[in-house]
């Protein structure tokens, strides 16, 4: 049984006037403890950005940068063919725009966690991997960088010995490798499933994958995407199981 757990979630991924989910970044910075912050590629503007971050001070949240492939009419879902170098630099890109804002209210970046697309590509090709973790560890040797353990991405980590934090997808359906089944888009759960699904997790380590097996699982965080409809309900749910449990939410470098 785990005593303490992180709840991390996408926020400020609408753009302009565009509202990406169910717009309730704001109830969601109430619950969560680790918000991981668009910056402006897949989602985000300078303008939420920066209003992102002045709500993560207000609530107390730890904040890091969300950063994805170069595709705002795709969401960062789809996958571009973009050379390594040019890929890593994309990411230093953003993980900057995010630190800067975080700067202007006295606030360092807790993490980075890779968005979409960008996230699947990076667990599984080693190369990429191991050029992005090499940047990331020269750039900043503490930040937390958030990934499925196991994965190429986790697996570079180690081998630099950068600290990372492994998660668990509560709103994501796992094969019996333990790997996450990638989903463009997400229909209405439920919430009791859903809340079920991560006290097994947190209570017995295991989780059922999409074939009906069980498997082991080990994580930090728990990730709920802010865009999966119906996710203030379902965060909300969850928390407030965790706490019955007698399990404790709070970040990772509140731990």
């Amino acid at each position: 049984m785990m005593k303490t757990v992180d709840i991390n979630s996408d926020i400020g991924e609408s753009f302009g006037s565009w509202i990406i989910g169910d717009d309730v970044d704001n109830e969601l910075m109430t619950i969560i403890s680790s918000a991981n912050i668009a910056t402006g590629f897949h989602a985000g503007d300078p303008n939420i950005m920066r209003k992102t971050v002045e709500s993560a001070r207000k609530n107390g949240v730890a904040i890091g940068a969300h950063p994805g492939f170069n595709d705002l009419q795709g969401f960062g879902r789809r996958h571009l063919s973009i050379p390594m170098d040019e890929l890593v630099n994309d990411i230093i890109y953003q993980l900057g725009a995010l630190r800067e804002f975080a700067r202007l209210y006295s606030l360092s970046l807790q993490h980075i966690k890779p968005h979409g697309a960008l996230y699947m590509h990076l667990a599984r090709d080693e190369t990429a991997a191991q050029c992005f973790v090499a940047a990331l560890h020269q750039l900043d040797a503490g930040l937390y960088l958030y990934c499925m353990a196991g994965s190429a991405v986790w697996q570079a980590a180690q081998r630099l010995e950068h600290p990372v934090v492994t998660e668990f997808y509560a709103d994501r359906e796992y094969d019996d490798q333990g790997f996450i089944v990638f989903t463009r888009s997400t229909g209405r759960l439920s919430v009791q499933a859903i809340t079920e699904k991560v006290l097994m997790a947190c209570l017995e380590g295991k989780v059922k994958t999409v074939t009906g097996n069980t498997i082991p699982i080990r994580f930090d965080s728990i990730c709920i995407h802010s865009d999966t409809p119906g996710a203030l309900e379902i965060i909300s749910s969850v928390k407030m199981a965790l706490i019955n449990a007698g399990i404790n939410v709070c970040s990772p470098g509140m731990v």
